[in-house]
């Protein structure tokens, strides 16, 4: 027998004034109540609970607004879009800094303890010196600690660049035997560094098996391999590969050595350690006996350099000694170094004299001027017949030759530079002019020093320049060097075009490219700095001229993106950037696909993150932006990465966010149908492009207060068109779906009824294609909780739409209907039912003599029909039916193992019946009743749902038709009492 429903007549506004409806929200649903608390406070604000003004959108008569709840134009109007993401973040190179981090190394003299940030250790040094001074010559090294094996690996020739090979040990190697001394000959490079591998890890493992003085024999002939000059080129490298074995030793001996020196303190009678910070006053003699003895050995070493090494690496040792012997070992050390006859040996070893010293004794300088005195003295040997015979010989140009003194002239300064005084600075240069006028030494000498003493005397600096003797040394290094000073601290203004002029008449005349734009890479952040737009569209057109010849552009696409980052951090007006007629120019030399997108990326992240007013309408700004948006676009294809997508999907998203043309809404609508047209491929600019075209609409809605003139009628048509050929292009169907219903909710608030019934006629026809599961970044999700969510907004949304009449009586929700019928749900889904139990609410709404809410200035079906008995019964036809496949999907739920799902999708049904359902009808009555029971029955009507159902049926059985209610109470508390 079918089941007969008859929908109880239900006053909305006066049920909410009596608290007849439950305060309590039980759900989400957008037909659920709220109090009339909150409907005053409302109405005072002027907006609804969910944010849409009440003279803007729906008019509240009892419930919430369900179009202002889905519809997100409400937050869009305050700025925010539920449907796009903005992630924009700039990521610019960065420029030179004097900041360092303190790192540490296995090594003794990795850290740089009392040094202060502006200081850089040393470890910040050797990759770039590993990676820098590399060489494709074979070598060779002599020691008595490699297998013989070794002699025979086959030598693999190889130009690879050195990385921090010491740091990353290959793999444990067997014993070595101590025999004869072998000179390995014609090694490669890596070859080279394996073999220093295998020293350090055979020191390690002879001193781990009490071989103490093997140990000091590998020290020995480590040090040996530094006097070896056969490959100039790759010394530097040699260098901090040897000397790391050295501080190894160090650390080794001075480690032993305090672990034996245990100390009785006073008063107690136990040895114990020796603190951090001890002194030789704590050290027993014992302890201080062992610590001569290793310097005795070491003063026997015949060999003047190992033995200045070596004693280098264990000076930390001499604090077991006597706490003033760090400064008498250090100007002995210094001394002796003048005993070394290359000068490229001598400075050196001169720079690890100072990395000890900085360590042991960071206050103690004197040894620091020495070491630069003396190289001073000597730098007249670099003319000398034995160096260019080497020179001759290895056929290394003087130029090369020289840059292989930068990384131990630098430390020495640095270690002189470091909290010295303008004075030092004067002190240097004058000796820098008397004795050594040399370019080599002015550029260590501008590195060194803090960049404000630079600065200070940015003129005077320039002049050194042009006076000092290149002797091989290129100026091109010089200028560069003092660019990045500039940059760092601000030259006077009344020297900063004196400045500018003097170097760029240079800079200009510069025929190398690569000569030319290391340079150019570096000033054009000091002109972007301190001068306006002409100087520097001068600076971009003349890097175009001497990029342009021979395609020399090609070869230095890093550069040219370094200067592209660094106007973009200083110039955040884009109005003032485009006008640079320059600079879309100097973006063309990027011919490199994916490197133009990475400029265009930098250039779009620093318009989102600085555009400087809130939107722009210039016309210069929005074509540049759109080509470079454009270009991002078109490099995207099926291959490319999710995250690159999403990236440049955001980008241009931002860009289109910021485009407003103000009150001009046809010229704002032409903009989206130019964006639509170029970024075809991306769904989420789509997206954002029918947001905004939604948002158009209801700005011209709000301006016009919804009394549209024939004029803003035709627009809000023109945009409800847009979105309608724009939703079909997108991929993601669940994205088409909720576009559909915002952009029909829109049109119904701009009475564009029959644009309206387009959209969600076109949301049921897609309900069909919905897949059973939907892959969410690289995971498998279920759909059917979309689904429903989805669904149940649409019910919302169906409730105030008006039939048209020539299609008849509830066509929209007769079609909705008929594709839940034949969806293809889960096998042991409840969904269908769910919403069938939603469906029947919002049916009985339906036949109410008034909705609960409705849409400004548009007539719903209460307004129709009037209450006509044919339309209520039609309803009521359709909600029987509903009921009909509720209650079969029910029977089927009766299994043992299924009875929980049974009982809770009664009580689901049950609520909605005593709640919409006239109990006075006994067919109606009689289905309550056998739904609580059959709630009962398995066990899912907790206390507390009792309770409240019970407080609202009886609230109900107060009321002029309260019998069937109060019947319905006491048949309630009977069962439950059972």
């Amino acid at each position: 027998m079918a089941t007969e429903w008859i929908a109880r007549p239900r006053q909305y506004e006066a049920d909410l004034l009596k608290k007849h409806l439950l305060s309590e929200p039980t759900s989400s649903h957008p037909l659920k109540a709220i109090t009339i608390t909150e409907v005053k406070k409302v109405e005072r604000r002027g907006t609804p609970v969910h944010g849409t003004p009440v003279n803007q959108g729906m008019s509240i008569s009892s419930g919430l607004d369900p179009l202002s709840m889905a519809d997100p134009l409400s937050a869009s109007l305050e700025g925010t879009d539920p449907l796009s993401v903005i992630a924009a973040k700039q990521d610019t190179l960065p420029t030179k800094s004097r900041s360092f981090s303190k790192l540490s190394d296995d090594g003794m003299f990795d850290a740089t303890p009392d040094m202060d940030s502006t200081f850089e250790p040393w470890a910040a040094k050797k990759s770039g010196i590993l990676s820098k001074y590399t060489t494709s010559e074979k070598l060779s090294i002599t020691t008595s600690f490699l297998s013989a094996s070794d002699k025979e690996r086959v030598v693999i020739k190889t130009q690879a660049t050195v990385s921090d090979k010491v740091k990353n040990r290959l793999e444990q190697l067997d014993d070595f035997e101590e025999g004869s001394v072998k000179e390995m000959l014609n090694l490669s490079q890596q070859d080279y560094v394996n073999r220093i591998d295998e020293l350090n890890q055979a020191l390690i493992q002879a001193w781990d098996l009490d071989q103490r003085v093997k140990s000091l024999k590998i020290a020995i002939q480590c040090s040996k391999l530094l006097a070896d000059t056969s490959v100039l080129q790759f010394y530097p490298s040699k260098f901090v590969l040897v000397t790391d074995i050295l501080d190894t030793f160090g650390r080794l001996v001075f480690s032993r050595l305090k672990d034996k020196a245990q100390y009785i303190p006073k008063g107690s009678g136990v040895p114990v350690k020796l603190p951090e910070n001890f002194t030789p006053d704590q050290v027993p003699e014992s302890a201080k006996e062992t610590c001569r003895n290793w310097f005795f050995k070491i003063a026997s070493i015949r060999e003047l350099i190992p033995r200045l090494y070596v004693e280098a690496a264990l000076l930390k040792c001499y604090n077991f000694l006597n706490t003033g012997e760090y400064s008498d070992a250090l100007l002995r050390l210094s001394n002796m170094t003048a005993g070394i006859g290359d000068p490229l040996v001598a400075v050196y070893a001169r720079c690890y004299l100072c990395r000890v010293g900085i360590i042991v004794a960071p206050k103690f300088q004197n040894h620091l001027m020495i070491c630069f005195n003396d190289f001073l003295a000597t730098y007249s040997q670099l003319q000398s017949d034995s160096v260019q015979n080497s020179l001759a010989v290895q056929k290394l140009e003087l130029p090369k030759y020289l840059t292989l003194f930068s990384p131990a002239l630098d430390w020495i300064l640095q270690c002189i530079a470091h909290k010295a005084s303008e004075k030092t600075l004067l002190d240097v240069l004058e000796k820098c002019k008397t004795q050594c006028n040399s370019a080599l030494l002015l550029n260590s000498i501008m590195s060194a020093f803090q960049p404000e003493y630079i600065a200070n005397r940015a003129l005077q600096f320039t002049e050194l320049i042009k006076e000092c003797e290149e002797t091989g040394f290129p100026k091109h290094l010089l200028y560069r060097t003092l660019g990045l000073c500039l940059v760092m601290a601000d030259p006077p203004s009344d020297q900063r075009l004196g400045v500018l002029n003097d170097v760029w008449k240079v800079v200009m005349k510069l025929k190398q490219p690569a000569d030319y734009i290391s340079c150019a890479e570096v000033w054009i952040e000091y002109v972007v700095k301190h001068f306006g737009k002409r100087e520097v569209n001068t600076i971009l057109a003349d890097v175009i001229k001497h990029m342009m010849p021979d395609r020399a552009f090609e070869e230095f696409y890093p550069q040219l993106h370094s200067i592209v980052s660094k106007i973009l951090v200083h110039i955040h007006d884009f109005s003032l950037l485009f006008s640079l007629d320059k600079f879309l120019p100097f973006v063309d030399m990027f011919q490199k696909e994916s490197v133009k997108v990475d400029v265009c990326k930098s250039i779009m992240e620093s318009f989102v993150k600085y555009q400087l007013e809130l939107a722009t309408n210039d016309p210069v700004v929005i074509n540049a932006l759109m080509y470079i948006c454009k270009t991002m676009h078109d490099s995207v294809n099926a291959l490319t990465l999710d995250d690159e997508r999403r990236q440049i999907s955001n980008l241009i998203s931002g860009f289109v966010r910021k485009v407003s043309f103000g009150r001009d809404f046809e010229q704002q609508l032409s903009f989206y149908v130019e964006a639509r047209s170029s970024f075809t491929n991306l769904d989420s600019v789509l997206v954002q492009l029918i947001q905004n075209v939604n948002n158009l609409s209801m700005e011209t809605r709000q301006i016009v207060r919804g009394n549209h003139s024939r004029k803003t009628a035709s627009f809000v048509r023109a945009c409800a068109a847009y979105c309608f050929i724009t939703i079909p292009s997108l991929h993601g169907l669940f994205s088409r779906l909720q576009l559909y219903l915002v952009s029909g909710q829109t049109a119904l608030l701009n009475q564009c009824l029959s644009q309206g019934d387009a959209f969600f006629k076109a949301a049921i026809s897609l309900l069909p294609d919905v897949p059973r599961t939907l892959d969410v970044d690289g995971k498998i999700k279920n759909t059917e909780p979309l689904m429903v969510d989805y669904i149940l907004n649409f019910l919302s949304t169906l409730l105030v739409i008006p039939d048209n009449p020539e299609a008849g009586v509830l066509y929209l929700m007769r079609g909705l209907l008929n594709v839940l019928q034949n969806y293809q749900w889960e096998a042991n889904s409840d969904a269908k039912v769910i919403i069938y139990t939603r469906c029947v609410a919002m049916l009985s709404a339906m036949c109410q003599d008034q909705l609960p809410y409705h849409v400004d200035k548009v007539d719903s079906n209460d307004a129709l029909y009037g209450g006509d008995p044919k339309f209520i019964a039609e309803v009521n036809s359709i909600s029987s039916t509903l009921l009909d496949e509720i209650l079969s999907h029910l029977k089927m739920l009766s299994a043992p193992n299924l009875q929980k799902r049974q009982g809770s999708l009664a009580l689901e049904l049950f609520n909605t019946v005593i709640a919409h359902g006239d109990l006075t009808q006994e067919k109606v009555f009689t289905l309550a009743s056998n739904l609580w029971g059959l709630a009962q029955k398995n066990g899912q009507a907790d206390v507390k749902q009792v309770v409240r159902t019970l407080d609202y049926v009886k609230r109900r059985s107060n009321s002029n038709s309260g019998k069937p209610f109060s019947d319905l109470a006491s048949k309630m508390q009977l069962e439950t009492r059972a």
